[in-house]
């Protein structure tokens, strides 16, 4: 049953995951100060928002709008409070200007616990929503309502946090722009028809990376596809070889060289040549093999039937601290049968700079995918998954949205946390 609190009111905090999220007219950013007794900041690194979305016991979680995901356990011991703002994107509007926000506490598994409607706002453009209080050994929530008329800066000022000025808002002429979009070598050999094909996909890329501010970072992506018995149908029907085409854009605008390193996978794995622009479509068309022999490579030797520990070894085992960051693109149909094995290489990877994108095709069981957002014991969620029934049925801007969602927001946590410099 949720808990509907008004101004002032508190309730007590029993969850060991929590996460705080918004609802509002606005388009609103939402952060989070992690203060000491006195009230203030320890240091500029416990102010959680889009730029340093991580702190310790604190996580803030990418959406429109974001939410932070809270874990009380994990909060150093000398912080005594978690205070969630909201902050308008346009720094010209007011909150009176819209129905109130309604800011929701979750439990982990999604099931609402407290809910409090921020009514009487007027002139403020930034409002401390609640908090998250030590009382004793307890943790409780306090709803706030705090609105701040001054903006951003005073907020922040107030909490102790150094600011050299208000800091920008989400500019919403951003995504409208068109962005730039990097050419690499070999493009002028495709044919007018393909070039044109594929600029418009670096550009629907360039978009994804822009809205994410993650445009001009530069990864190496490596690409894993599924070759087992289950897959027959996708590599038949050369669904396979349209993923191969549709990766391309997205190495050439991360990737330094515009390429794509490739592996196909099933019992054992295979090292293929790497895949360029120019070459892309003769590549899918050699290497894109259920079984035989070809350019000597035995495919009936990598097995009829997936396990996925020995790749992930593989691709984790080019990976080193202190490299530039990697985008693993992990195409699958699912059927993962070593899972403590999987999920323990998982863990061990979030210590490095890579981020691994799991993707399944077709209508399949996917079972520890889906709980790879759950899974602990991790420095920074390093993993993500969604499942496409039908990629063919899904559009350029659809796809890259949400091949590309969850790595910029990684990339800035593993920054905060060390694992990319």
């Amino acid at each position: 049953m949720v808990t509907s609190l008004v101004k002032g009111q508190n309730a007590l905090l029993e969850s060991e995951r929590v996460v705080v999220s918004l609802r509002t007219e606005a388009a609103a950013d939402v952060s989070a100060l992690l203060v000491t007794a006195a009230g203030t900041v320890r240091s500029d690194a416990d102010f959680v928002f889009y730029n340093q979305p991580v702190a310790p016991g604190v996580r803030l979680v990418a959406g429109s709008p974001a939410a932070l995901e809270i874990s009380p356990a994990q909060l150093p011991a000398d912080i005594a409070q978690v205070r969630a703002v909201l902050t308008l994107d346009d720094p010209g509007r007011r909150f009176g200007e819209f129905a109130p926000p309604v800011v929701t506490v979750a439990d982990g598994a999604g099931t609402p616990l407290v809910e409090y409607r921020i009514d009487g706002l007027s002139g403020e453009s930034v409002v401390i929503a609640l908090e998250l209080y030590r009382r004793g050994p307890q943790w409780k929530i306090r709803a706030v309502g705090q609105g701040y008329a001054g903006g951003f800066a005073a907020l922040v000022t107030d909490h102790g946090v150094q600011v050299d000025d208000e800091p920008p808002a989400r500019e919403p002429a951003a995504a409208e722009a068109v962005p730039q979009v990097r050419t690499v070598p070999g493009e002028a050999a495709l044919s007018l028809e393909k070039r044109a094909t594929l600029d418009l996909r670096k550009r629907e890329v360039a978009k994804v990376l822009l809205d994410k501010r993650a445009l001009g970072v530069r990864a190496r992506v490596v690409l894993v596809i599924d070759k087992t018995g289950s897959m027959h149908k996708q590599y038949r029907r050369r669904v396979v070889h349209r993923v191969v085409e549709r990766m391309v854009p997205i190495a050439t605008q991360l990737d330094d060289d515009g390429t794509l390193e490739a592996y196909l996978y099933a019992v054992s794995y295979a090292k293929l040549p790497d895949i360029t622009v120019a070459e892309a479509e003769q590549w899918a068309q050699t290497y894109l093999h259920l079984s035989g022999v070809h350019e000597g490579i035995d495919y009936n030797r990598l097995g009829g039937h997936n396990v996925e520990p020995p790749i992930i070894r593989a691709v984790l085992d080019t990976v080193r601290p202190g490299d530039g960051p990697t985008l693993v693109l992990f195409f699958t149909d699912g059927g993962f049968a070593k899972k403590r094995e999987i999920a323990d290489l998982i863990r061990e990877a979030a210590a490095l700079p890579a981020f691994w994108q799991f993707i399944g095709l077709g209508k399949a069981n996917y079972g520890l995918l889906r709980e790879l957002d759950d899974l602990d014991g991790r420095l920074v969620d390093n993993a993500g998954f969604f499942a496409l029934d039908d990629i063919d049925q899904v559009d350029d801007a659809q796809l890259y949205s949400r091949l590309l969602g969850e790595f910029p927001d990684w990339l800035r946590a593993a920054r905060a946390a060390g694992v990319v410099r």
